[in-house]
């Protein structure tokens, strides 16, 4: 895992301190080696943690054995052992994935992401051709963003490290900002920067002389796994087959593994893996609290003990957590209503000298443990209600009262259809269009990119179960905009690697092949469950889900009031806020109204905070 950060001029050779410039924004990515590479127009950069093949020999930027390509990499690919006896014709002269990916693309060129199962970012440059290669991984976990004009391509694993050079402005771009306060966080293609974008994952580039190329090689929303769902037993056991894969792969390193364990299903099934995979006694992790309405920690310890794992529970106070809010803030590398749970738990995790540990993240996405699942579903069942004349939807919408909920169903009873692409966007909105008109000059209808994309793909995303379309949309919209890039952005900035094997591309393509009756929650995740079976005790599998939580509502109202009112003063003086509208939606959240919930306020402390930290105008 590590930082990378790459400058391809039109004509003007690269100076070594502009790089140099870049990648001292990403010592946290990388802090245990540093290197550079340039050549005339190209300049690459990175930031080592070392995790796979710990010797200088594999420190990065490396070259191939002729001297003609050079590799940037931020990632780790699983199956390398895998696929490095397949390239017998190449001389290997390190022990680790890096030299594997080169290689492969010497052979096979972009066909070489077909053999790859990991997380990354990849940038090979060709001295011979002068091209610049550029991929992403099928799910988004790793990130990249660049800025292209008539004289530059840049790019880096972090935003704030583009920014570093010193020639872009700092602009907020108005249709990103709209997209956050939207989904609370920025989508491809968009940055929080004009002129900045994010590249998309699943696919890949080539740069030549200024010209670029871009091309999907996996998309979320094709069906693409043949299998015959003829038995539950067969797919319980297929399921239980690529879910032990995918953990076994991930255990592949030369440090430490360590796990996350909450003591609910997604983290327990992983550990439980764990051990089946090879590992006799992993080292698991869980925070505790004192307050039992946040405690998880007696859970942990059952399936730390049926396990025999090297447990470690660390208790936090949550002073902690207020005393790390600045701390975590400053670590976005752009802005989120969400990721400062994860900021603490691996500074937590990070200072008992692990740097990596599987994750139980993505569990809920795949298996349709979040209630958005169900409440599609039910949308479903109702498709008669979208039969009706429109006059009289608008009729039934205009009975409705006021409030978020009553709001949502305005626009569900005002939409063409109730398909995915029309549901989806409104079931993961934070602000409705109707509150941002009121609290923003933004535009409210225009450039909704989520609704695009998943337009786009109408065609595919019609072809799949229920139940995968929804998966679909997570990965294209919450999963990898929201949920990954916190993981990424929030881990790293404490030297940890996460990894996530429910992300693993060949039990996704799987699992979302699945039919929906096979999926049905008869208890939460029960296909996940029974696949696994004996795997997890009862009493884990039949508890109620908490969830990583604090009482934010509080908080923002007591201890935090003061930071949370400097951050809304500043915020109602930006142009394109309605001053008095968000002053006055303050106070009724100060007055307990129900009808302001505390993630709507929050997106605009963080935003306020996120721009003053990086001179945003």
């Amino acid at each position: 895992m590590c930082g990378i950060a790459g400058i391809l001029n039109k004509q003007e050779p690269v100076l070594q301190e502009q790089i140099r410039k870049m990648t001292n924004t990403l010592c946290h990515r990388g802090p245990d080696s540093e290197g550079y590479f340039v050549d005339r127009e190209l300049a690459f950069g990175h930031r080592r943690l070392a995790i796979i093949d710990l010797s200088e020999a594999a420190n990065q930027p490396f070259e191939d054995s002729t001297g003609r390509y050079v590799i940037l990499f931020n990632g780790e690919i699983y199956n390398y052992e895998e696929v490095k006896p397949l390239l017998t014709d190449y001389p290997f002269r390190t022990q680790g994935d890096t030299e594997v990916i080169l290689a492969g693309f010497i052979r096979w060129g972009a066909d070489c992401l077909q053999y790859l199962r990991g997380m990354y970012t990849i940038a090979i440059w060709d001295k011979q051709e002068r091209e610049l290669f550029i991929a992403r991984d099928r799910l988004g976990v790793k990130p990249l963003y660049y800025y292209h004009n008539e004289e530059q391509f840049i790019f880096a694993s972090e935003l704030r490290s583009i920014l570093a050079i010193g020639k872009i402005n700092r602009k907020a771009d108005p249709a990103a900002l709209s997209e956050y306060f939207r989904y609370q966080s920025i989508g491809f293609p968009f940055s929080p920067i004009e002129g900045i974008r994010q590249m998309e994952a699943g696919t890949w580039m080539r740069i030549k002389n200024n010209s670029i190329i871009t091309r999907r090689y996996w998309d979320p929303t094709v069906k693409n796994y043949e299998f015959e769902f003829t038995g539950k037993k067969e797919v319980q056991q297929k399921i239980k087959a690529l879910m032990l894969q995918s953990v076994k792969r991930r255990l592949v390193s030369d440090v430490p593994v360590g796990a996350f364990l909450s003591g609910g299903i997604d983290s327990s099934a992983v550990v439980g893996l764990m051990v089946e995979a090879g590992d006799p006694s992993p080292n698991t992790f869980n925070i505790s609290f004192d307050e039992s309405e946040y405690d998880e920690s007696v859970y942990a310890e059952r399936i730390a003990k049926k396990f025999k794992t090297r447990h470690t529970q660390i208790r936090l106070k949550p002073e902690v957590m207020l005393e790390e809010l600045t701390n975590a803030l400053d670590a976005m590398d752009t802005p989120s209503g969400d990721g400062i749970n994860t900021y603490v738990v691996s500074k937590a995790i990070h200072k008992e000298g692990i740097k990596v540990a599987l994750s139980g993240v993505g569990g809920d996405e795949l298996f349709a443990g979040y209630p958005i699942f169900e409440y599609y579903i039910r949308l479903q069942q109702k498709r008669w209600l979208w039969k009706t004349p429109v006059a009289w939807r608008n009729g039934l919408s205009g009975l409705l009262g006021n409030g978020a909920k009553k709001d949502r169903m305005r626009q569900f009873l005002s939409l063409q259809s109730p398909s995915i692409e029309n549901t989806y966007p409104v079931l993961r909105q934070l602000l409705s269009p109707v509150m941002l008109k009121n609290l923003t000059t933004l535009n409210g209808t225009d450039q909704q990119t989520l609704a695009k994309q998943l337009i786009s793909k109408k065609a595919d995303l019609v072809k799949l179960p229920f139940f995968s379309q929804v998966t679909a949309a997570e990965y294209l919209g919450y999963t990898q905009q929201t949920l990954l890039k916190d993981t990424d952005q929030m881990s790293m900035a404490n030297s940890l690697e996460i990894r996530e094997p429910y992300f693993d591309q060949d039990l996704v393509e799987f699992v979302m092949s699945v039919p929906d009756h096979f999926k049905v929650p008869v208890y939460p995740k029960s296909l996940l469950v029974e696949s696994l079976k004996p795997l997890l005790p009862d009493e884990i599998v039949h508890r109620k889900k908490q969830g990583f939580l604090f009482p934010w509502n509080e908080w923002m109202k007591k201890e935090l009031r003061s930071f949370c009112e400097m951050n809304i003063k500043q915020m109602s003086q930006r142009e394109f806020i309605q001053g008095d509208a968000l002053q006055k939606f303050w106070n009724q959240f100060l007055s307990g109204d129900t009808a302001v919930r505390w993630q709507e306020v929050w997106l605009f402390v963080v935003l306020n905070y996120w721009m003053d930290k990086n001179s945003v105008q």
